[in-house]
């Protein structure tokens, strides 16, 4: 194990002639004790070995440059070099699939493991509750679930360290704009790469942009307000966490709560409902999609971003048929192109563009409508 901050290796137990490879996991945490339950839950799978721990960033960046893992689990608070940094720095350099692993529930606080994710993580999910604990046995899966699907994700430096003197490119002022009638709703589902492609798209629409949005990002539970802090830092539109009954407001953005499917109903209003999941999955793209289908038609723009799976591609070429505006992320952008690369596979997308494109793209149909989008 580790020594003040030492590298540990861990040995390998012995294997049969007739073992499978196995997804090796450096464990980045300060913690002993919580190192030591995090190495209990990993190396209860046949399929994942734990080959090092570091208890802070310095220590993490060398384990990798060592031991070249294929996933690393990553605290964020840490001495030394805390679990942003060496998240900037492992992507800059050594790009590896990383998976914070947080301790913290406060959303503020939630909002640094958010700039992880802009700076190259993949996810991030709660610490596991604790032996004995209600909810230990499903997020024990969890975790172990996430670091078996991150380890099938092909990194790459898509994200440099951003300079901090240096402010984020605002969106051009733009007149006052009156919503088109191709364009009273946008609606957007996303998974893996999520946050960092909305907040590009975000910072790209200026506050005067006409139509109310609605977001289904896929995330563990627990996450969705410190993810909202996070957006609201970039754009100038205000961010919401859904609730239900309220209506849909022009310029406003309204993200799907944890554990709730979310639709819109006649009359412009959010509904939060338990209905199971669909794709496995609550909230689901699809069940927000085919809500917008049926109330707006054609009336809508939605699209699909970066993320596993297939949720909402069949209800986005829907939409399409129903004469909405449709798009899809490109795989170049992505981080994973499974939901994005399922609509363009069943032709549900108008168009394929990287985020900050997209986000043009519906600045052009808010000032010029749907008609001059169509033809340019």
């Amino acid at each position: 194990m580790s020594v003040d901050g030492e590298i540990a290796r861990i040995d390998a137990p012995e294997q049969g002639h007739e073992a499978q490879p196995m997804i090796k996991v450096l464990v980045v945490e300060d913690s002993p004790a919580v190192r030591e339950f995090l190495i209990h839950i990993l190396s209860a799978d046949s399929g994942i070995r734990v080959i090092a721990t570091a208890h802070d960033g310095e220590a993490a960046i060398d384990a990798v440059r060592r031991h070249r893992p294929d996933v690393i689990t990553m605290d964020i608070h840490m001495p030394k070099m805390d679990g942003l940094e060496a998240t900037r720095r492992i992507m800059e350099t050594d790009p590896r699939p990383i998976v914070i692993v947080s301790g913290s529930c406060d959303p503020r606080e939630l909002a640094t493991t958010f700039e992880a994710i802009e700076a190259g993580a993949l996810a991030v999910l709660p610490r596991p509750a604790g032996i004995g604990h209600a909810a230990h046995e499903a997020s024990a899966r969890e975790l172990v679930r996430t670091v078996k699907l991150m380890s099938e994700v092909r990194v790459v430096r898509r994200w440099p360290r951003a300079r901090r003197d240096a402010p984020a490119p605002r969106p051009e002022k733009t007149r006052p704009a009156h919503a088109p009638a191709k364009m009273r709703i946008v609606a957007i589902g996303a998974s893996t790469g999520g946050p960092p492609a909305l907040h590009t798209l975000l910072a790209g629409l200026p506050k005067t942009f006409p139509a109310p949005i609605l977001i289904v990002q896929h995330m563990a539970t627990g996450f969705i307000r410190g993810f909202v802090e996070w957006l609201r830092q970039a754009a100038s539109l205000p961010v919401h966490v859904a609730a239900h009954g309220e209506p849909v407001l022009p310029g406003h953005v309204y993200v799907a709560p944890d554990a709730h499917q979310m639709r819109v109903e006649r009359g412009g209003k959010i509904a939060l409902t338990g209905d199971g999941p669909e794709n496995g999955l609550r909230p689901s793209v699809s069940y927000l999609f085919r809500s917008i289908a049926d109330n707006y038609g054609g009336d809508a723009v939605a699209g699909l971003l970066t993320g596993m799976g297939r949720d909402g591609a069949e209800e986005l070429r829907l939409l399409k048929e129903k004469g909405a505006i449709t798009f899809a992320q490109d795989k170049d952008s992505s981080v994973v192109h499974g939901m994005p690369g399922e609509a363009i596979r069943l032709d549900a997308a108008t168009f394929v563009l990287p985020p900050d494109k997209i986000a043009a793209v519906l600045v052009n149909l808010a000032n010029n409508g749907h008609a001059q989008w169509r033809h340019s």
